[in-house]
């Protein structure tokens, strides 16, 4: 692993013969899984075809198809197992100072705050069930979103899916598509054997045909890829779901589980790590399952990748650096619009100056007795959980001559509505101007 990765602390870990003996017991699955494959090519290509099957035509048909398939299974199952995982870059490892005050803070506030300024410049939307910045204590990194640490790799996997013993490896964003391709070539390859045995499947059953070692090897073969093809079926479909929604197995898990799993632990790291089993939690709106779900065909392109043609090799075409995730509209920042029109979107770190004012243009006719200012300043005094502005106190911020009926301060409560088709805030200008023309009456009237 290269050191300029971000997820180990630099000290190597020390060899041992018990570690020896785990990392080698990790491989027996894999082992398993490359000598059933092994056994299932000598006993369609030698037994079934060139044994049994005495039309030449029929011989070379099943021979060219089979090798198409275990090529392509194969491949995507050799990818799976050797692709390396994505861990996460250097710049969001805490420095050493640091890690020292999250420690050592009196109260759970001054950790939130201390990740909080570290994390001001990272992508990271997710928070953990109490609201903080997502933060790793044994690989001492803030996690981006969709990374969790992985006990058997010993890192901070990114948009880590499981740990799979099968291929001895984590299903990641680096290989997430390999793995997708192995559990489907894996099931075409079950069922395409399965297909084109069953004649001599029930030939030698019946006894029409004695052939000894390879009767056996035939019948055997029906057997297995059967057995394997109804197990694949289910965890192929439960991906293919998962893609298309874009989701991780971790993000599908029950909250039930998540509960039963809670009970079980008190510390309040493990307490952390536990989001994983509950639906991500957003900065802006809170948990929601579907957050990174942009569309099935979006979702789709996501793992596989803009070009066709590479879809359904195992090749690497997914979009995207493993570390930032687009989201859905009610998880990003919104923007203020002056004039209720939503289709021109700006970020609120651009809106908001440094001391959370917002320059507002409030010039021309439709301003109404705010327009002596050229300008005015627009503050957001609290929000609600649901992100609505309880109210916004508004005043001309720009001094005019006393004699102007403009010139006296103005304050104008304002409640702001919400767009529910995509969560901005809008402040509705004629209610402005509506409430400004009324006060302005109420104080010419009393000047009279």
């Amino acid at each position: 692993m290269s050191a300029a990765m971000g997820n180990y602390d630099g000290e190597s870990k020390k060899s041992t013969a018990l570690g020896s003996c785990m990392a080698a017991l990790k491989w027996i699955p894999v082992i398993f899984i490359a000598a059933v494959i092994a056994w299932s090519y000598y006993a369609y290509v030698v037994s079934l075809c060139l044994l049994s099957i005495e039309n030449v035509f029929e011989q070379i048909v099943f021979l060219i198809f089979y090798h198409i398939i275990c090529v392509l299974f194969f491949w995507s199952y050799w990818k799976t197992i050797f692709t390396p995982v994505g861990t996460v870059p250097a710049n969001w490892r805490i420095p050493e100072a640091e890690i020292e005050h999250i420690f050592h803070a009196d109260t759970q506030d001054q950790q939130k705050r201390i990740l909080e300024n570290f994390a001001k410049t990272l992508p990271v939307t997710n928070r953990t069930l109490n609201g903080s910045v997502r933060f790793c204590e044994k690989c001492k990194i803030i996690k981006p979103d969709r990374a969790h640490h992985c006990s058997v790799c010993g890192a901070c996997v990114l948009k880590m899916d499981h740990h799979c013993p099968w291929v001895n490896n984590c299903v990641n964003f680096t290989n997430y598509k390999y793995f997708v391709l192995f559990l489907g070539y894996a099931l075409l390859y079950c069922l395409y054997v399965a297909l084109t045995s069953l004649e001599y499947f029930i030939r030698f059953w019946r006894g029409d045909l004695n052939s000894g070692m390879g009767r056996f090897n035939i019948v055997f073969l029906f057997f297995v890829s059967i057995m394997f093809a109804i197990s694949l079926v289910s965890l192929f479909g439960y991906h293919v779901y998962l893609t298309l929604m874009n989701r991780t197995t971790l993000g599908e898990l029950t909250a039930k589980t998540y509960f039963i799993k809670l009970k079980q632990f008190s510390n309040e790291y493990t307490l952390k790590s536990l989001e994983a089993f509950r639906a991500p939690i957003f900065r802006i709106g809170g948990p929601d399952k579907n957050g990174f779900n942009l569309g099935k065909y979006a979702n789709f392109q996501e793992v596989f990748g803009d070009n066709w043609k590479l879809w359904f090799l195992p090749v690497y075409t997914s979009v995207g650096d493993g570390l930032t995730y687009t989201t859905q509209k009610q998880h990003q920042m919104q923007s203020y619009d002056s004039m209720g029109d939503t289709t021109q979107r700006t970020s609120q770190h651009e809106l908001l100056r440094e001391d959370d004012t917002l320059p507002l243009n409030m010039t021309g006719a439709a301003v109404g007795s705010v327009s002596a200012a050229s300008t005015a300043t627009v503050k957001s005094v609290g929000a609600g959980v649901n992100g609505m502005v309880a109210v916004i106190p508004v005043q001309p911020a720009q001094p005019v001559e006393a004699t102007t009926p403009a010139a006296t301060d103005i304050e104008v409560l304002v409640v702001p509505t919400m767009d529910t088709a995509n969560g901005n805030v809008i402040i509705n200008m004629r209610d402005l101007e509506s409430r400004n023309d009324e006060q302005q009456q109420q104080r010419n009237n009393q000047n009279v």
